[in-house]
């Protein structure tokens, strides 16, 4: 509610001040350009009223709006000076190329008068902006819900550190016991629970960050915290130990700020997800269309391989742990799995003829491109699996939970460097490098795996 609140203060004033930008653009440009005289007309309210929706458009894009309470001062200004670029260049050769000018000096003229009239008309507002939302932050009870896990001398350390600092941004709403025994905390913060119920306490108090003052040396009580703390929202901070000081991946941006580790929930940036999300729905929507050809074919094969219907409807676990039906061209004959959930393994006689050749260049996977414009899976993404092994998974590694955390995918890096698999241990082979993905995931990493995938498809050489 807070983030929402503020974002559309800032989407508000983002309007006003994109409007009043144009408007000195358009007066500027008629006036010292083009050396009319400027009079007011129906294609100056026009831009007033649209070309602002435009801009707000390429700052949803960024991200700019999203986790606003996280946006510091040098973070809007590099955004802001991108988003002008980018917009300058968009406006500059959708509305602008075709004026009527003496010399090709006097575009570059509107070039700069429109990037730099909107880059600090824009700017200061925001600025000052940004200026009262830190300081509400830092006032107090304003801060990011904060909930500390152990209560041991570091926790007192690290709690100590952050409340002396006139730039601290966290509320501490208490701690959480991990062993049962440290108590340090009690009568500083309010003690919130044993480590046992962790799901619960953070539900329950709507915790924003988690600090982990857990001994780096304890890896599987680690491990299991921080499998249970990642959901996808909540920021999560701990100590370093000095090898990953010594071997430089600590990252540290806040000058001010006390030694910790911040565990990003995703890594992909929140203008990467829109992006992404535009291309699979583009992308898809053009194979749909463009593969109208192939979807017939393939239907006849099918059809004609084996009786028994040409799609194979099977319920997966999506995003969040959503249920939805994935759509494959049928590759088994019916009544495959009578005996229960079964893996297709290297010669498995339940697979027809054409469907073993459909396996090897992922043809089958061809209809889920509907998935994916239905919004339930993307282009690349962690292999969505049933219910029934994903229980048996992560009895063995927890871990295997992150991987609903994202739009499961037609492709992906475990599906290329791997393939199907034919057990639950392969399963979890697989799954390193999907976590792998999911914490690395970017454009350009997917652009590989489809590439990779291109080629899979045609060598047919998938497993």
């Amino acid at each position: 509610m807070k983030d929402r609140f503020w974002a559309s203060c800032l989407v508000i004033i983002d309007y006003l001040f994109a409007a009043l930008a144009w408007g000195v653009f358009f007066y500027l440009r008629k006036t010292q350009i083009e050396e009319q005289v400027f009079i007011p007309d129906s294609k100056f309210y026009l831009g007033l009223t649209l070309v602002p929706v435009f801009w707000i458009s390429i700052y949803y894009i960024q991200g700019t709006y999203h986790d606003i309470r996280r946006m510091f001062r040098l973070k809007m200004v590099n955004l802001t000076m991108v988003a002008s670029f980018l917009g300058t260049i968009i406006l500059f050769f959708t509305l602008l190329i075709d004026d009527d000018v003496k010399s090709y000096q006097y575009f570059y003229r509107s070039i700069f008068f429109l990037f730099g009239l909107h880059f600090f008309i824009v700017l200061i507002p925001r600025m000052m902006f940004n200026t009262l939302l830190i300081r509400f932050i830092r006032s107090n009870g304003h801060g990011f819900k904060t909930i500390i896990i152990g209560g041991n001398e570091k926790a007192v350390d690290i709690y100590n550190e952050l409340i002396q600092q006139q730039q601290n941004t966290n509320f501490f709403i208490g701690y959480v016991n991990v062993n049962g025994k440290d108590t340090l905390l009690d009568g500083v913060v309010p003690y919130l629970g044993h480590a046992n119920n962790l799901e619960e306490i953070m539900s329950r108090h709507d915790a924003e960050e988690v600090i982990l003052a857990v001994e780096s040396s304890d890896h599987n009580r680690l491990k299991d915290i921080i499998s249970r703390v990642d959901n996808g929202r909540i920021r999560m901070k701990l100590l370093p130990d000095m090898y990953a000081i010594l071997s430089g991946s600590v990252e540290m941006t806040n000058i001010y700020g006390a030694l910790l580790i911040e565990i990003i929930p995703d890594a992909m940036p929140f203008g990467q997800q829109q992006v992404k999300r535009l291309i699979d729905v583009v992308i898809s929507l053009l194979a749909v269309i463009c593969l109208i050809p192939f979807y017939l074919f393939s239907a006849l094969a099918v059809k004609l391989s084996s009786p028994g219907p040409i799609f194979f409807l099977q319920e997966r676990v999506g995003i969040n742990g959503k249920i939805f039906s994935i759509i494959k061209f049928r590759t088994m004959y019916i009544n495959s799995e009578e005996q229960g959930p079964q893996l297709s393994s290297e010669g498995d006689p339940r697979i027809t003829p054409i469907g073993r050749f459909m396996r090897k260049t992922r043809l089958d996977e061809f209809p889920q491109f509907v998935n994916v414009l239905l919004g339930q899976m993307s282009l690349v993404g962690p292999r969505p699996e049933r219910q029934f092994y994903i229980d048996q998974i992560v009895q063995v590694e927890p871990q295997y939970i992150h991987l609903t955390k994202v739009r499961p995918g037609i492709t992906s890096w475990g599906q290329v460097k791997y393939g199907y698999a034919e057990n639950v241990e392969q399963m979890l082979q697989r799954m390193k490098f999907d976590l792998i993905y999911l914490k690395n995931r970017s454009l350009a990493l997917d652009l590989k795996i489809m590439f990779y995938t291109v080629i899979i498809v045609i060598k047919a050489k998938g497993k």
